[in-house]
């Protein structure tokens, strides 16, 4: 079965780190890309990181470029996104999702076809 999962969501205070991971199983990892998204309560979805599968390429948006990055480990069909100096509007539902439609590279947010439920991220000041 193809299953998407993240974990490693929690509360803590603005400047620390944290570290998501993400396992999608069921899927040929050398044939996908990966990615992270956001989301705050009544705002529309927000692309953060993406990485090609070989991790040969990665995106990221600009307001997160420098603080976070993203890995993955075929081997184990592991995702990982570390959060560094954290800040209060880094507070949303994080999502992992797969793309399986663009020959393993991040192509377009609309390409990413397989969704994990979240974790929630809450930065305090």
């Amino acid at each position: 079965q193809v299953q998407v999962a993240e974990s490693g969501g929690g509360l803590l205070q603005a400047g620390g780190s944290l570290r998501l991971s993400c396992t999608a199983s069921g899927l040929n990892w050398n044939d996908i890309a990966m990615g992270w998204f956001r989301q705050v309560a009544g705002k529309e979805r927000e692309g953060i990181a993406c990485i090609n599968w070989n991790s040969a390429n990665s995106w990221y948006a600009a307001s997160v470029k420098g603080r976070f990055t993203i890995s993955r480990d075929n081997a184990e069909g592991t995702l990982s996104l570390q959060m560094n100096d954290l800040k209060p509007e880094d507070t949303a539902m994080y999502y992992c999702a797969a793309n399986l439609r663009v020959g393993g590279n991040c192509g377009r947010a609309t390409d990413f076809d397989l969704w994990g439920q979240g974790t929630q991220v809450t930065v305090s000041s």
